[in-house]
């Protein structure tokens, strides 16, 4: 069954709304695991977003502290509403964070790093198809983030649930993921 971005953005902020604290760590902790078994340890430069807690995403913590047990860069993003674009920072020692006015944890300056320098991108996400479309929140953030990235950065979506059939209204424009991670199963859409 097809479904369009509207239709799934609604569908999936209530199915997002009926998950408890306990389901949200449960499966956070879950996707973690799955992401171990994904070939992307020899890269460096990974930029992870911090979860919107009020919009039940997935929780990105455990997933920081495994980048970091690992040495990894981490770079995280600040978002400016006007002009749609995302600057992004190393998270260091020394980066404070600070909620903006949609509840989004961002850093609040620190060391910029050019997008075309990340190799991987975990991308939140409220619906993705098996085709490894996504929908977000609709203002297009990360199509415009991923569009300056490197052809060869890896893209991975992280969801609670699972694919649905196919997304009807996707455009050509859109950034396909090269995985998708649900606490069950990773999607490799890699053609």
């Amino acid at each position: 069954m097809q479904s369009n971005k509207k239709e799934l953005r609604s569908k999936y902020k209530a199915r997002r709304s009926q998950l408890t604290d306990i389901d949200i760590e449960t499966m956070s902790l879950a996707i973690t695991n799955q992401l171990l078994a994904l070939p992307i340890w020899e890269k460096t430069y990974f930029h992870i977003f911090l979860p919107i807690t009020e919009q039940k995403e997935v929780d990105t913590e455990l997933i920081l502290h495994l980048l970091s047990g690992k040495d990894k860069e981490i770079i995280i993003s600040k978002a400016d509403f006007e002009t749609r674009k995302m600057t992004h920072f190393l998270l260091t020692d020394n980066t404070k964070i600070k909620k903006n006015e949609y509840n989004i944890p961002e850093p609040v300056d620190g060391i910029e790093v050019p997008s075309n320098k990340i190799e991987v991108v975990f991308i939140p996400l409220l619906a993705y198809d098996k085709q490894g479309h996504r929908v977000g929140y609709g203002k297009g953030f990360y199509d415009r983030f991923l569009g300056e990235c490197a052809p060869e950065t890896i893209k991975i979506g992280l969801s609670f649930f699972e694919p649905e059939a196919s997304i009807n209204d996707t455009h050509e424009d859109d950034i396909c993921m090269d995985y998708c991670i649900s606490p069950k199963n990773s999607y490799n859409f890699e053609q």
